[in-house]
């Protein structure tokens, strides 16, 4: 069977690390051209050495609109457009309502909204018809994490422009999609915690989930893969939950046992 995204080219923003970089792995594995960008040079370089002459990393901070510009002019040059754009790059941190403060609000908002959107309407001349848009939200938008909400905020206004921009693209053939991690085992969930106690942040997730594990990045990347190919043709603005359950089913222990 031949790789799904032979002679595709691809953009992971984020994609030094964590979701992005098992996605950017991923998507090279299928025959695709990787640019992945990260704000970290070493980060990137390591990044690039796993998955070799298939990929290509840019230093680049997502809510800089010049480093978006930097990049668009690379894929450029390439000559072969734009085919998949995952807009993956984003974070957040644990703060309670009474702390946030103006400068924590706009960093946020600036990199996880004014990220996104910049670098798709930045990309927006690079992509081919029939090119694929992933934008990447997460459950957090939907339950209700005490001491999140400005990242959960963030995320709901990525998950409505996956539905706007959904109906402005058909036009072009180019689909748009959502795609919602729940906890993922990656260094910016458990950088979450206080130090050395990372783990105990994974196994907390955990115990929430019906299916009783945190996610794996490969398979978040697995979702992605999907979102970005020909077998997911007939699919936009939609959003995929890779979350173990946690957003639609009960725990075990919630469930009532039948009627004897």
């Amino acid at each position: 069977m031949g790789r799904q995204l032979e002679g595709k080219t691809a953009l992971v923003t984020g994609g030094n690390s964590g979701i992005g970089l098992a996605t950017a792995q991923r998507l090279a594995a299928e025959g695709a051209h990787v640019f992945l960008t990260g704000r970290n040079q070493e980060t990137i370089d390591a990044a690039v050495a796993t998955i070799g002459d298939s990929a290509t990393g840019i230093r680049a901070d997502v809510s800089s609109v010049d480093d978006l510009a930097t990049v668009a002019d690379a894929i450029a040059a390439r000559g072969h457009g734009l085919d998949i754009l995952f807009a993956n790059a984003g974070g957040g941190e644990f703060t309670p309502l009474g702390e946030i403060s103006a400068e924590q609000f706009s960093s946020v908002f600036l990199t996880n909204v004014g990220g996104t959107l910049f670098t798709v309407q930045t990309m927006l001349p690079l992509l081919n018809p029939g090119a694929s848009i992933v934008l990447t939200g997460s459950t957090a938008a939907y339950n209700g994490t005490p001491a999140f909400s400005i990242y959960a905020a963030t995320k709901a206004a990525i998950r409505s422009f996956g539905r706007t921009w959904a109906t402005e693209l058909i036009p072009r053939g180019i689909r748009v999609n959502t795609v919602i991690p729940g906890p993922i085992e990656t260094p910016g969930l458990t950088g979450l915690a206080p130090a050395g106690q990372g783990q105990q942040l994974l196994d907390g997730e955990a115990a929430r989930i019906p299916m009783g594990r945190v996610g794996r990045p490969e398979e978040l990347a697995a979702a992605v893969l999907f979102l970005a190919s020909d077998q997911s043709s007939f699919i936009t603005g939609t959003e995929l939950f890779v979350d173990g359950g946690q957003s639609d089913l009960k725990m075990p222990s919630q469930i009532a046992a039948p009627p004897q």
